[in-house]
């Protein structure tokens, strides 16, 4: 397997999932700031221009919570994405609301402070965003109660997903009021296998 990633992105959450895994993978810089995925020869590794990107072979993934879920039916043991339709079901329902709910209010603030070309940002919607996350917040809270885990009692590529996205949240000076959540963000990010992932895009960064 081959990441193509950058450190700060989504690219993080799969070479956390790969970490978890215990998977053997090549990592490929990909210099956001140099401009290098608009290059001709990147673009034709993804059309989109964006990170991450993951190579298994013949097959090119591109969307971090697909390539999370293939990490996870390819390294089974890990036991990141359960078998049981009903518990991957729930993983999958708080998969899509990190990357549909949780996340697009940071993402939205980053398009409108630096993302998006000047002339197309809209200072305005920034107040909106931070109101929105605190909606999505309060729902997780609801949902996470006092488990240590999204889902029943063990970790999945759902608290992977979520808890990179409160990560960036909170990077970018969201508020997260909630005491259990920010216990729960703390317990995820401090996994052994999230400071390897960390450890391994700002590596190659610095290579």
């Amino acid at each position: 397997m081959k990441v193509f990633g950058f450190p700060n992105t989504r690219s993080a959450r799969v070479v956390w999932a790969l970490e978890e895994a215990g998977a053997t993978y090549e990592y490929e810089h990909v210099n956001l700031m140099k401009g290098a995925a608009r290059q001709p020869a990147y673009l034709q590794v993804n059309p989109g221009g964006k990170v991450p990107v993951l190579q298994d072979g013949d097959l090119t993934l591109t969307e971090s919570v697909a390539i999370c879920s293939y990490i996870a039916d390819c390294f089974p043991k890990a036991g990141l994405l359960p078998s049981d339709a009903r518990i991957r079901a729930l993983v999958n329902q708080w998969s899509s609301f990190a990357v549909t709910e949780l996340e697009q209010p940071p993402w939205n603030v980053s398009k409108h402070t630096f993302a998006l070309p000047e002339k197309l940002r809209v200072p305005a919607v920034i107040e909106t965003a931070h109101w929105e996350f605190s909606r999505a917040a309060a729902v997780l809270a609801a949902g996470l109660g006092d488990k240590q885990f999204i889902v029943g009692n063990s970790f999945s590529i759902a608290d992977i997903l979520l808890a990179n996205t409160l990560g960036w949240a909170r990077q970018r000076k969201f508020e997260i009021s909630s005491p259990a959540l920010n216990a729960y963000a703390d317990r995820m990010l401090s996994r052994p296998a999230c400071h390897r992932a960390l450890s391994r895009e700002q590596q190659a960064a610095q290579a």
